[in-house]
């Protein structure tokens, strides 16, 4: 089939291109702005395959997706394009709400309108797959405050209670969505994933800013204690999950999408100092780089999937421990360090976002 993939270039729409190009028969056409963490280098290897095809686009432009559409005639739209990053959505949230909400909508609204060209059997297998995030549940209880709060997990059903911009604009996108499930019979499908980690990810979130900053000697900053709960899956599994939702996934439904890595945070970049200090040993030990600073605002305690429901419907499970993968990452950015700088250049040098200040 064809599937038409939103912010292919992305961090994890890439990694679903690389997987789809790689293990599959499938033909992807990716729609990308190319903002500051888009980057085709991720997409290097398969960028002369017959079957990929970019497009360079913005999904709130209805005229492009329009004609988008009716060029390349998907059999499924995989939605992926979103602003993502708490920091920068509480130093400027525009961009936030005009991406995930209005793009959304406006995505939304040019599949409705094509979806209801199609016919037979191209308009029953039709699909629109959302993809979202388990920061639109909140928080969950912290092991080290409430007794038992192990058994607390997100299911499919958990209410939405989202902390910052950026989970309130993806909690608004994924009601939108259902929205035009119900009222309009778009068969659409949400999933909702914990955080992701692994090779080509913009070095603004936490796992690379780390390793580089380990690299060059600089300052690791940890927000407040450090002890933020976070259930880590690796990007290759995520893509694997991906692609039995939209290929296999019941229309209507929702689908959790976990790791079953939960991490304190400073577990974490205490992890990727020792797997630096053994594959780029030095003599001061990395752990001394580690620095606390003012958390940030209205940060989320704790996430946690229960993924019970895609493994049992679809047969999807993480193949990756967080060790395996977290070996695995460390060593792509010790091969790629080039990639590092120029993604970086000219955006973004790792600076401190979101403080309010």
């Amino acid at each position: 089939m064809k599937l038409l993939i939103t912010g292919g270039a992305g961090f994890i729409g890439s990694a679903v291109i690389r997987h789809i190009i790689r293990n599959t028969r499938d033909e992807v056409v990716n729609l990308d702005k190319l903002t500051y963490a888009g980057n085709l280098e991720s997409l290097a290897e398969v960028s002369d395959s017959e079957r990929y095809t970019f497009e360079q686009a913005d999904i709130c432009n209805r005229t492009e997706a329009d004609r988008i559409l009716a060029q390349h005639q998907p059999d499924a739209i995989m939605h992926l394009a979103a602003e993502s990053h708490v920091d920068r959505s509480i130093d400027g949230p525009a961009d936030f709400i005009e991406t995930n909400i209005v793009g959304t909508y406006t995505l939304l609204e040019a599949a409705r309108q094509y979806w209801q060209t199609l016919e037979g059997e191209r308009k029953a297998s039709f699909r629109f797959h959302h993809i979202s995030t388990d920061e639109v549940y909140g928080d969950l209880p912290h092991p080290g405050e409430t007794p038992g709060a192990e058994e607390h997990l997100f299911t499919e059903e958990t209410a939405y209670t989202p902390s910052s911009p950026y989970s309130a604009s993806k909690a608004s996108s994924d009601h939108l969505v259902r929205a035009w499930q119900r009222t309009y019979g778009l068969p659409t499908l949400v999933t909702n994933c914990s955080n992701n980690y692994g090779p080509c990810h913009f070095p603004e979130k936490l796992i690379p800013l780390v390793i580089l900053n380990a690299l060059e000697g600089k300052p690791l900053p940890v927000y407040g204690k450090g002890d933020q709960i976070r259930d880590w899956l690796y990007v290759e599994d995520h893509a694997r999950a991906l692609y039995k939702v939209v290929t296999e996934g019941k229309p209507g439904e929702t689908y959790n999408i976990g790791g079953h890595n939960e991490k304190q945070n400073i577990e974490v970049v205490h992890t990727i100092c020792d797997i630096l200090q053994d594959l780029r040993p030095q003599e001061r030990s990395y752990r001394d780089l580690i620095t606390f600073v003012q958390d940030r605002p209205g940060h989320d305690r704790r996430y946690a999937i229960d993924a019970s429901k895609i493994q049992k419907e679809l047969g999807w499970a993480p193949r990756e421990t967080f060790e395996t993968g977290i070996r695995k990452t460390v060593q792509w950015y010790l091969d790629n360090l080039a990639w590092c700088q120029r993604v970086q250049d000219g955006s973004y040098q790792r600076e401190r976002l979101g403080t309010t200040n």
